[in-house]
């Protein structure tokens, strides 16, 4: 495994100091995007975002030995709103892209460990015949469907994938409001949850309120970004923070980023953001 500065520091001085007491982790939602064995290896592995299943089963399998338990993204907004300690464990497991494995490799293992989970689609990428994202194969709505009824729940992650920031006033509400729509008039069923594609731009205060606003108004109840750390502020219920998962988690890292030891580097990586050449980065 090569060196990683953060699993370092994570595992020799970030983590250590939550379990001794010092501040208090949230709740983990855990951001996945593919589960298969193709080579990831052309980034660097902070940045990668497939899962081999056996990793991932590996994950699982400590979930269900260490008593945790799944909930929904609602559910978890409901508990940080409650604000009074949690003695349940309890983790919320999301996939970001529709890419097929989820039904082909990801579902099987969730099923047979007892945990559900949230995936975010892309509509555009979403048919009745199989369509590509990145060179990977996506779901289908007949595969979507048959998921949905197996206990598995679906939210938007827009309708062409794009960086929002980037995009003009009109462009965004359709993103937003017809991706919604699609997966409604698909599924039968309404649709709460929105994921943001690529890197948030959480330094950008007056983008993050017109984006806030347009959620609400298309009738989202809640979110996720890719701010690292665990959850704790039922105040960004639409952009609650996550934990990027890879084939580089092993058992170690991934106890570390349950338990809240992961959560130190969002301050670099929102430092990052205000540099005036940092890119956006996937």
């Amino acid at each position: 495994m090569p060196f990683r500065v953060d699993r370092f520091a994570t595992l020799h001085f970030f983590h250590p100091l939550r379990r001794l007491g010092v501040g208090r982790a949230g709740i983990p939602i855990l951001m996945y995007h593919s589960i298969s064995d193709s080579d990831d290896s052309s980034r660097h592995p902070y940045y990668r975002t497939v899962t081999s299943p056996g990793v991932f089963e590996q994950h699982l399998k400590f979930l269900r030995d260490n008593g945790y338990k799944s909930i929904s993204l609602s559910d978890a907004v409901s508990r940080l709103r409650a604000g009074a300690p949690d003695n349940e464990r309890t983790v919320v497991i999301t996939f970001d892209d529709g890419f097929r494995n989820f039904h082909s490799q990801a579902f099987p293992l969730l099923n047979k460990y007892g945990f559900s989970a949230t995936m975010f689609l892309p509509t555009s990428y979403i048919d009745r015949d199989t369509r590509k994202f990145k060179g990977v194969d996506c779901l289908t709505w007949r595969q979507v469907r048959d998921l949905q009824k197996a206990g598995m729940h679906f939210g938007s992650h827009t309708v062409t994938h794009p960086q929002l920031k980037n995009v003009g006033p009109k462009e965004l509400e359709t993103e937003i409001r017809c991706s919604k729509q699609t997966i409604e008039d698909e599924l039968g069923r309404a649709v709460a949850s929105f994921a943001y594609p690529y890197a948030f731009p959480e330094t950008d205060s007056a983008f993050r309120q017109r984006l806030h606003g347009l959620l609400e108004k298309n009738g989202y109840e809640n979110g996720v970004s890719t701010i690292i750390g665990t959850a704790d502020d039922a105040g960004a219920r639409f952009f609650l923070k996550r934990l990027p998962m890879n084939s580089f988690d092993d058992v170690p890292l991934f106890r570390a980023k349950l338990e809240g030891g992961y959560d130190w580097l969002h301050a670099l990586q929102r430092g990052s953001k205000l540099l005036p050449t940092a890119p956006w980065r996937s």
